[in-house]
């Protein structure tokens, strides 16, 4: 197994990176089972284990229960490994609380209120000094190399689409020494080798400027945020639209003709086509279309568990046929069985066993929030909230969901999923292609 740890290293050239700053595994992993109190690691390891973080850690190794060497491994293996979030979000600032008060008792409207929200919880982090620290701290301790980042808001309006898409460039413009855009899938390998982090956006939508005089004016703007740095869209958010079929709704239609209009451009273009949202005749019908590999990023495997997020082996088949991949989520009400870091190690492994370990990535769709975040939060007086919006379709789950499943699977414990692979006996060549390797390879087809 070391020996293909060292060739894999060779071959995406990152030998010798060394453990970006832990000295001893074998202390950190005691360390992360520690019942201390108080934050520890420091310097030592590189980042600060937050109480938090130790609880989210010690719940996932009360299920796991690796041994020593499996853990020691799985920590080495992670450390050493390009590790990317096939969909997810980067650590999240907490708000600024007496900021938020002010704009709620001047009356500011429910989209001003959301934006300044969106806003400090996506940027405050660039200038303020505690949250900057928290926000290394978070990526850091994750071992994560680079997030596949939900940079658009759900749906096809091009000036929605455009503010967040600001905020994380924006955030990337101002952090160049730790965190930066990455344009290419290259750009990511090498912010592993400078021990930096990388975002590579992805939109919740395909833009659309929604006049409908012609389907080739309703394609430009693909294109547009393509060199504005978006790499993969999302063809449908939950709903039916003028390109497909909704995950959340009852029925399907499958791929509308524009749809298969927009999945050529996108292919052309060189933007990756994500069916996690979409209705599975939708997902079906795009995976066949598709000339490139495509995704369903943030996902689960309906034979396991039937959810509207999930999708069913004929789907799961069609992406693998393109060279694709599934991303297995950290979304207990998804996931189904026992909801946890569990869970989810079963749907990588039927993903691995029946697909092939080429297939599969895990995009969290869950985010790091500043443990500052409680106190900021009991500054804000209550507040008339917007309707829902109107991608917002999510039907009826009557999922239990404990606090437990989720913290097994918090956005920190990103260490812990290369263990569990570890467990799963698989090759650790195998680990770093789930870890990355199928992200990497996807991206540059899609480029290509």
């Amino acid at each position: 197994m070391k020996s293909n740890r060292r060739n894999f290293l060779k071959v995406s050239g990152l030998a010798g990176l060394g453990m970006s700053g832990i000295t001893s595994l074998e202390s950190f992993a005691t360390g992360i089972s520690s019942e201390s109190s108080g934050n520890f690691a420091g310097d030592k390891f590189g980042f600060i284990i937050t109480p938090p973080m130790r609880e989210a850690y010690q719940t996932a190794l009360s299920i796991l229960k690796p041994t020593p060497k499996q853990l020691e491994h799985g920590l080495e293996l992670h450390r050493n490994s390009v590790v990317v979030d096939s969909y997810g979000f980067m650590p999240r600032a907490a708000l600024d609380g007496e900021r938020m008060k002010l704009a709620i008792e001047s009356d500011a409207s429910p989209l001003e209120i959301q934006d300044l929200q969106e806003d400090m919880s996506m940027t405050r982090f660039v200038h303020h000094e505690r949250e900057k620290q928290e926000f290394m701290n978070a990526w850091k301790a994750s071992g994560v190399t680079c997030v596949v980042q939900n940079a658009g808001e759900e749906g096809n309006e091009i000036s929605r689409l455009l503010k967040r898409l600001s905020r994380f460039t924006y955030a990337t413009d101002w952090m160049k020494d730790f965190l930066g855009k990455a344009v290419v899938p290259a750009d990511i390998i090498k912010a592993k080798s400078e021990n930096r982090h990388a975002l590579y956006f992805t939109g919740n939508g395909v833009p659309l400027p929604q006049d409908w005089v012609s389907a080739q004016e309703e394609l430009r703007y693909i294109r547009v945020f393509f060199q504005l740095g978006i790499r993969m869209m999302h063809l449908t958010y939950n709903r039916n639209n003028m390109i497909g079929g909704g995950c959340g709704e009852q029925g399907d239609f499958g791929l509308s003709d524009f749809g298969r209009a927009v999945v050529k451009e996108m292919n052309r273009v060189g933007v990756i086509v994500d069916i996690s949202h979409s209705g599975w005749q939708t997902s079906l019908e795009a995976a066949q279309l598709s000339a490139k590999p495509m995704v369903a990023s943030h996902s689960t495997v309906s034979s396991l568990y039937e959810h509207f997020r999930g999708k069913p082996d004929p789907v799961i088949r069609a992406i693998a046929d393109t060279d694709g991949y599934l991303g297995i989520c950290c979304i207990p009400q998804y996931l189904g069985g026992s909801g946890d870091i569990a869970s989810m190690m079963n749907h990588i492994d039927y993903m691995v066993k029946k697909f092939g370990s080429n297939h599969v990535a895990i995009g969290t769709d869950v985010a790091y929030t500043s443990q500052y975040s409680i106190a900021e939060n009991k500054k804000i007086p209550p507040y008339r909230r917007p309707r829902t919006r109107w991608e917002a379709l999510w039907p009826v789950d009557d999922f239990k969901q404990t606090p437990e499943m989720a913290q097994s699977m918090a956005w920190t414990n990103w260490p812990l999923f290369t263990v569990g692979m570890v467990q799963l006996g698989y090759a650790d060549q195998e680990i770093q292609k789930i870890l990355g390797g199928n992200v990497i390879r996807v991206a540059t087809s899609a480029l290509g």
